[in-house]
């Protein structure tokens, strides 16, 4: 039920803008350096690393065009980071040891050790490379939540207008169900990604764990933490089995099975079914709302939130992209591998080097 997620992996390029700005065209001090950021480096073997964790080693190569290409917009995202890093140290926003190691065990523990390893070797990164990327990445967010977020104002007339020129988008066609659940099947699935790489291998287990889990919903378990450390459905157990809004015709077979639409049937909003067999395996379902068919006024609670949710990201959209265009016109920026591409009419290598003459 509901459309595959796939699961996050961290984002080690935080802000990506693709204009490049330049100084005087100064010659670079020596061929490693790539960019100078207010005095500070950018060296080419930085680009080279995350360059490569752009590129598929098992797809199709770049052409040298392709290549230089992200080459260049991996650079402008790192001068993107070095200013923003800037800034966040002088205003004391640099994220803490204490911060930096509890974002990096919430990106490891949906995977074993090996796993784990093995997506940072497949990345040409090492945990040190990974943690100096999170704490750039919640050094820059504090900056944002700063500078940009905590300014934002959304007010009531604002959603009142947004509502007058979009009222056909909260007119719903047909009765939709925003729904949860956790998946246990009797067999093993590699692709396991629960908080607790917990994984039924049999009947016996499975029938095993979904009492226990059955226990404690019953006691006043959350059914979201549930979901996060033991369902078996790998596209949403991150998502605290999250399947989003799933509307009536969409329960019906045969993508659906007959036994599960009937059981959301039957449910009240925030209520949790009993356990499920599907051919998928053994469900437990929670209704976290019903939408009922027609128009949805500016009253509705629900609609009042996701018009102030757009609004608000769309204003943070653009702060952020004019705090950072601020911020580059007053930072000194070189960036020499755009002058070489330029100079060379992109005859340049795919390591940075004029191509030889013929």
């Amino acid at each position: 039920m509901g459309a595959p997620r796939a699961a996050a992996w961290v984002s080690l390029a935080v802000l990506a803008f693709g204009a490049t700005t330049g100084c005087k065209q100064d010659r670079a001090p020596s061929p490693d350096v790539w960019a100078v950021v207010n005095g500070k480096d950018i060296k080419r073997d930085e680009v080279e690393k995350y360059y490569r964790t752009r590129v598929n080693s098992e797809g199709p190569q770049p052409t040298q065009e392709e290549a230089l290409s992200l080459k260049l917009n991996v650079l402008d995202e790192l001068i993107n980071n070095e200013i923003m890093l800037e800034r966040a140290k002088k205003l004391n926003l640099e994220a803490s040891d204490g911060e930096v190691e509890d974002k990096f065990t919430e990106v490891k523990s949906p995977y074993t050790e090996e796993e784990f390893q093995k997506r940072l070797k497949t990345g040409g990164l090492s945990t040190d490379d990974l943690k100096h990327d999170l704490r750039q990445q919640l050094s820059i967010q504090k900056l944002m939540n700063r500078e940009v977020v905590s300014k934002i104002s959304i007010t009531d007339q604002d959603i009142s207008a947004f509502y007058l020129v979009n009222q056909a988008q909260f007119n719903i066609a047909e009765t939709r169900y925003h729904l949860a659940q956790i998946l246990v099947t009797p067999r093993k699935d590699e692709q396991i990604r629960n908080r607790k790489n917990d994984d039924a291998t049999n009947e016996a287990e499975a029938q095993r764990k979904v009492k226990m889990l059955m226990d404690r919903l019953n006691s006043g378990a959350d059914f979201s933490a549930l979901a996060m450390d033991y369902s078996e459905d790998p596209s949403t157990a991150a998502n605290g089995g999250d399947l989003g809004y799933v509307s009536e015709s969409g329960l019906n077979p045969p993508r659906v099975d007959p036994a599960l639409k009937k059981a959301v049937m039957a449910l009240k909003a925030g209520q949790v079914s009993e356990p499920i067999v599907s051919r998928d395996g053994i469900h437990i379902l929670k209704l976290i709302t019903r939408e009922t068919a027609g128009q949805r006024g500016l009253s509705d609670p629900q609609v009042q939130q996701s018009i102030r949710d757009t609004l608000r990201n769309q204003k943070e959209q653009l702060l952020r992209i004019a705090y950072l265009t601020t911020a580059r016109d007053e930072a000194r920026i070189t960036n020499y591998l755009a002058q070489q591409v330029v100079e060379t009419s992109g005859k340049l290598t795919t390591s940075g080097a004029p191509a030889a003459k013929p």
